[in-house]
């Protein structure tokens, strides 16, 4: 399913769960939208929403929100008055039964005005929960993906003498991908990777580490595969994308099967305190496996693996400075790019208009690798700047230097890159006449072998 189609879907969904899953601060801050509701309501429009809909009577909710706690402390100024008063009578030897009454009365309106501002409260953080992030404002306003803009690219596509075939094709004539034997062992959109197949998937992954930690200066993690909801809810996937999510039963508890190693790396540091000077920027990056449940993707993309329940890849997770993280921004996509330019493998980057922004995005870059066997550009990798967005759910925060009051971090991922897909490429764009496939050079070290050849399993 699309991202920007994943919000629709689980519309139904997401407010039965809300209250179950809503552990931590909302994703925009309440003063924020209180204080700029126009611009808010204008920042919903360009991501083509319904500001009535997402924000439904925020603004009513809010004044008599305001309006209980306001009541709740004239009743408690009241009853302070009377309590001073009917310690006076006492004191005198006067009769205070009736101040002693009116206390009582005005103990339970207090606690009444309090539980009205309380439940106010849980329906205002319901309301910001479900509401995405607001788009920097250099991103261009589109209403579609149609709208995105081309960067740039880099490279050109191959030149066949032949008509390439599709990937999965090749990969069953090859003997190294088995779609059949997958569904009988899980179902549809499972994958079995044969001998060098299998082999390709494990050379890119440790092509890309390396590349990453050993050229671009980030830090691997191996992290847990099953996440809390609390880490769910961090990033941002719960409660709003339940529905695309694959949970796991845990006694009186659940775990959820993570659909992308940004849940369990950014959330490391929940709940604590960076200290700038000696954390950030921070550059992690780990290779997981993924699992989605592809909720409302049915009938795209069914050949292949382009879209699977289950799929590797290599995430990058950048946590930064406010003033820095547009600056980080550029450089995970470029660090991204890299992995394709030592591939040679033809791509474009493409800057996400506002309507085709993922829910917890601020800005995104696509990268997109040619597809030679379906002669048209596929995403690769999403690179983007949640700003405060993550952080502030999942209350990640750092100490600027010299003060003490903290801040929240900026957050920053991107694929570095989805290894299915890079299969997929390298399968397309190296082809031979004669149905082999040649192996790129930087892949070779790892591969141990030139070409991958037909075998049969």
């Amino acid at each position: 399913m699309h991202r920007h189609e994943w919000w629709r879907h689980a519309v139904n969904v997401q407010w039965a769960v809300l209250f179950r899953y809503s552990y931590e601060p909302p994703m925009l801050d309440l003063n924020f939208v209180r204080n700029n509701l126009p611009l808010v309501e204008q920042k919903l429009r360009d991501r083509g929403l319904d500001p009535a809909e997402i924000l439904k009577d925020f603004h009513e909710v809010d004044q008599q929100r305001r309006q209980a706690i306001t009541d709740a402390e004239t009743i408690k100024a009241r009853r302070n008055r009377a309590s001073e008063e009917i310690a006076k009578l006492k004191k005198s030897g006067q009769d205070a039964s009736t101040l002693v009454a009116e206390t009582k009365e005005l103990r339970e309106q207090i606690q009444d005005r309090e539980k009205v501002a309380a439940d106010l409260e849980k329906r205002s953080q319901q309301i910001l929960a479900g509401l995405p992030n607001l788009p920097n404002e250099s991103v261009p306003v589109g209403k579609s993906a149609e709208d995105n803009v081309e960067i740039r690219r880099w490279g050109t596509p191959p030149k066949f003498d032949f008509t390439p075939k599709p990937h999965w094709e090749l990969g069953e004539q090859l003997g190294v991908l088995d779609l059949e034997r997958a569904a009988k062992l899980s179902g549809a959109r499972f994958a079995v990777y044969w001998d060098l197949g299998a082999r390709l998937e494990r050379a890119l992954a440790n092509f890309m580490l390396d590349v990453h930690t050993r050229e671009h200066g980030y830090t691997e993690v191996l992290p847990p595969y099953l996440v809390n909801s609390e880490s769910m809810y961090g990033t941002g996937q719960l409660p709003k994308f339940v529905s695309d999510l694959f949970r796991v039963p845990h006694g009186e508890k659940e775990l959820w099967l993570i659909p992308t190693a940004e849940v369990p790396v950014t959330n490391l540091y929940r709940d604590e305190v960076l200290e700038a000077a000696s954390h950030l920027p921070r550059s992690l990056t780990a290779y997981t496996p993924c699992f989605r449940s592809e909720a409302g993707s049915y009938g795209k993309d069914v050949r292949g693996i382009i879209r699977q329940h289950q799929f590797q890849k290599v995430e990058l997770v950048k946590f930064c400075r406010p003033e820095d993280s547009y600056q980080q921004l550029e450089k995970l996509t470029q660090d991204a790019e890299t992995i394709l330019q030592k591939l040679g493998l033809h791509y474009r980057a493409v800057a996400l208009c506002t309507a085709d922004l993922g829910f917890s995005s601020a800005k995104t870059y696509d990268i997109e690798v040619w597809l030679p066997g379906q002669q048209l550009f596929r995403e690769i990798s999403s690179c983007s700047n949640f700003e405060a967005f993550q952080a502030r759910r999942a209350n990640i925060r750092y100490r600027p230097e010299g003060k003490n009051k903290t801040e929240f971090v900026h957050t920053l991922n991107g694929s570095g890159l989805a290894i299915g897909r890079t299969w997929v490429a390298i399968v397309e764009n190296y082809q031979q006449p004669d149905g082999s496939v040649l192996i790129p050079e930087a892949l070779r070290p790892y591969m141990g072998a030139e070409r991958i050849t037909a075998n049969k399993f």
